[in-house]
């Protein structure tokens, strides 16, 4: 098996009895760990309004982790461009450059768009297996949360008054032009972005379908994020899509892709399982539109009285949750790997206690690294 190496995805999250400053400390402080331990990639996500995630804007934690890290590269999983402009993402990310030079990753994702529909993937599924035996879940439907007042006054208030988002392509092509010092505008004015342009940045697209982004990703010869963790259903497609619209660029002469995958790990099965009791009722929060809640011990999850309806809204992300010993889940890991053909992996892991979330990323790091694997990316 290839070398694959690991980077960590954080939501900053904020655990029951805990504080969105303590969330933060926890994350700088995994940060410094996960550098210890031979993690390839730090990225944090950008989420709002959720009482239980503190990660509303990389750029500005991605700078306080720059200073406490010396060595791991850093990065946004991902900066949502529904709400942003090109030149206020390359103005940020151009001064984290500015402070410490080659060290970030700009990741974009779409934000405020209604989502792709299903493309067919050229992997075919099986009674819910990939061919390797990965499993693949029934699609989830993301029109409950698109239609929610919640995600309603989210937009409203991330959004100017009567604002609206830039097409996801063309506020690519525009990152890329100004980070090349290339932009022109349709009169023919130029802009030139200090600092920012020229800037040593690695992109890459985030997509969880081989919809706009994908394609954006591929058109434009640019790394491709696939999302398992949040949206296993089309994780196939998405890297499918990615392969089938790429062409080669100047920063790659083929495709590249990371995909992402939810874990806990411990020193044995049912202790992981235990850790990850609270995951089911956490994911809830967020597929009833409610907004993450602060992820529960182990005996606030199971007080919780499950509806069909419940179960229902969470079963995939369950079931494609990876949680046991460091072999078993690295054995996961590796068929998840195979499967999307994947060049790294990207692992996103909450549990209550911090001491564990950051035990769970030591185990993995420690029998991945027993396999052979490398920590470095390309």
């Amino acid at each position: 098996m290839p070398d694959i190496p690991l980077g960590v995805l954080d939501l900053v999250p904020i655990s029951s009895g805990s504080s969105a400053p303590e969330a933060l400390r926890n994350s700088i402080e995994l940060a410094r760990r996960a550098e210890e331990f031979g993690y390839a990639r730090y990225w944090f996500a950008e989420h709002h309004l959720n009482p239980g995630v503190a990660g509303t804007s990389p750029a500005v934690v991605l700078a306080l982790t720059a200073s406490a890290t010396s060595t791991i590269r850093l990065g946004s999983g991902a900066v949502q461009l529904g709400h942003r402009t090109a030149l206020s993402t390359v103005e940020e990310f151009g001064l984290l450059d500015a402070l410490h030079p080659g060290r970030f990753d700009l990741g974009l994702g779409r934000s405020g768009g209604r989502p792709s529909p299903p493309l067919p993937s050229a992997t075919p599924v099986v009674d819910g297996r990939a061919p390797n035996g990965l499993r693949i879940p029934p699609r989830f439907s993301f029109e409950r949360l698109l239609g929610s007042p919640r995600i309603a006054l989210q937009r409203k208030l991330l959004l100017l008054p009567k604002a609206e988002s830039q097409e996801y392509g063309e506020q690519i092509d525009d990152v890329l032009a100004l980070l090349a010092g290339t932009y022109r505008s349709p009169e023919g004015v130029e802009a030139h972005v200090v600092p920012g342009e020229g800037a040593d940045l690695e992109l890459w697209i985030l997509g969880s379908s081989g919809g706009t982004s994908a394609e954006v990703a591929g058109r434009n010869g640019l790394r491709f994020a696939a999302n398992y963790h949040v949206s296993p259903a089309s994780v196939l497609e998405a890297a499918d899509g990615y392969r089938a619209a790429f062409q080669p660029s100047d920063v790659l002469d083929k495709p590249y892709v990371s995909v992402s995958a939810d874990v806990v790990v411990a020193e044995d099965d049912e202790t992981a399982r235990e850790l990850a009791t609270g995951y089911g009722l956490w994911v809830r929060s967020i597929r009833t539109a409610e907004g993450a809640i602060k992820f529960p011990t182990p005996d606030e999850a199971r007080a919780h009285v499950w509806t069909d309806e419940d179960r229902e809204l969470v079963q995939d992300r369950i079931d494609t949750q990876f949680v046991g010993s460091p072999a078993r889940v690295a054995d996961q890991l590796e068929q998840l790997q195979e499967a999307v053909g994947a060049d790294e992996l990207l692992i996103t892991t909450i549990t209550h206690a911090h001491t564990d979330r950051v035990r769970s990323y030591e185990l993995l790091a420690e029998e991945w690294r027993r396999r052979g694997h490398s920590s470095q990316s390309s």
